[in-house]
């Protein structure tokens, strides 16, 4: 009979997100969207709607300094708080996680703004596109850097900062060719 400290561990189910799961733990907060990623349907189109919002109200209250320095840690943290919520839900990428559309959709509204209505909704649809069908090289990012440990956080990113630089120079062609 095998020692019992040498057998394999049994495998746990992945967890469920919730209410109580995302304040169990400040990186899960961050990774589940202050809540978005709850959503029941389309987490991450609700996350990249939060995104939106956040950005505008930030904008309002914060210098430009201060609004680009939020944006560029939020990459990081990001990486951080995916990392540590996707190994604590046992899943290389869970739904629930939207941190990477809130920080992705906000490096696009960085570049983008001050940009009307229009625009930023033509970019919101177009990002939400591109990460949903996954074409070309967002498609590549998302098989080829999937995975747990600190490269699953980073995976999980990965899609969406193609996803955003594919809204970019699209939104950039179609305002040089518009």
């Amino acid at each position: 009979m095998p020692d019992a400290a040498l057998a394999e561990p049994a495998l746990s189910p992945p967890r469920r997100p919730s209410v109580r799961f995302m304040f169990s733990h400040p990186a899960h907060l961050v990774a589940l969207g202050f809540g978005s990623g709850l959503a029941p349907f389309a987490p991450g189109t609700s996350g990249t709607l939060w995104a939106w919002v956040a950005y505008v109200a930030m904008q309002h209250w914060l210098s430009p300094w201060l609004l680009g320095t939020i944006v560029a840690l939020s990459v990081p943290v990001g990486w951080w708080a995916c990392t540590i919520t996707a190994r604590n839900m046992r899943i290389a990428d869970p739904g629930a996680i939207v941190w990477d559309e809130v920080a992705c959709f906000w490096i696009v509204l960085w570049v983008l703004m001050p940009a009307a209505w229009p625009a930023q909704a033509a970019a919101f649809v177009l990002f939400r596109v591109l990460d949903m069908a996954k074409p070309g090289p967002v498609g590549w990012a998302d098989r080829h850097f999937k995975g747990h440990g600190w490269a699953g956080g980073f995976g999980i990113m990965m899609d969406d900062l193609v996803a955003a630089f594919c809204t970019l120079l699209a939104l950039a062609f179609w305002r040089h060719w518009g």
